[in-house]
């Protein structure tokens, strides 16, 4: 998993409550679990005029114009303004995958889907939580200025905009650990392994028998 450390990105507003998993990836396109190849499908519903098949070429399909992401000036956003409830609906872990795959570390709003929001941390997106009065703002500068860009500073917590205004937020210092060095849970349990080791060693003297091959 890539490091979190900072973020300096454009903006993308999704001025829409209560986006869930299917929304964001939609159930015909789960059937891989290779973590990657999802972004073009990311929002295929909303993004696209057709309805969206496995394995189509997905450049060759009508998009909605009025659609935030099909907009040239949000145009390689990697950092996604959405409103409450983020992330709600089924658990599948295909939605941090998408939003990833097309280019997202990090989504701000007031509120996510407790699933969702544990699958982004693994996966290496943060997602920050903020009071809905102040993301109300960041969509009004994000509507008004073109080339929106917002850094986000997860060793000092804090999201610096254009105009130098610093916003903090919180984050479990576990999960920030995690994002800060690249670890998945794949990533935390190989720290461990020169113990992991050691014991197998020790187990394999003591039980011989157990590991002949047959």
């Amino acid at each position: 998993m890539d490091k979190f450390t900072q973020l300096d990105g454009l903006v993308a507003p999704m001025d829409r409550a209560n986006i869930d998993t299917d929304m964001i990836i939609p159930k015909q396109f789960l059937k891989s679990i290779k973590r990657s190849g999802f972004g073009p499908n990311l929002f295929d519903e909303l993004r696209y005029l057709d309805e969206g098949k496995p394995d189509q070429d997905s450049s060759q399909r009508p998009k909605n114009p009025d659609f935030v992401l099909n907009q040239p000036r949000y145009e390689g956003a990697s950092i996604l303004l959405a409103r409450q409830n983020f992330g709600c609906g089924s658990s599948r872990e295909h939605a941090p995958w998408a939003l990833l795959d097309y280019g997202f570390r990090c989504v701000i709003a007031p509120s996510f889907a407790d699933i969702f929001y544990n699958n982004c941390f693994k996966n290496g997106i943060l997602p920050i939580v903020l009071d809905e009065s102040i993301v109300d703002g960041l969509f009004k500068e994000a509507a008004s200025e073109e080339g929106y860009r917002l850094i986000i500073d997860l060793e000092a917590k804090e999201i610096r905009t254009s105009k130098g205004r610093s916003i903090a937020f919180d984050v479990d210092d576990f999960r920030r650990h995690c994002l800060l060095n690249g670890l998945d849970d794949i990533g935390l349990t190989l720290e461990d392994s020169d113990a992991i080791y050691a014991f197998e060693a020790k187990h394999k003297a003591a039980s011989p028998w157990l590991f002949r091959e047959a």
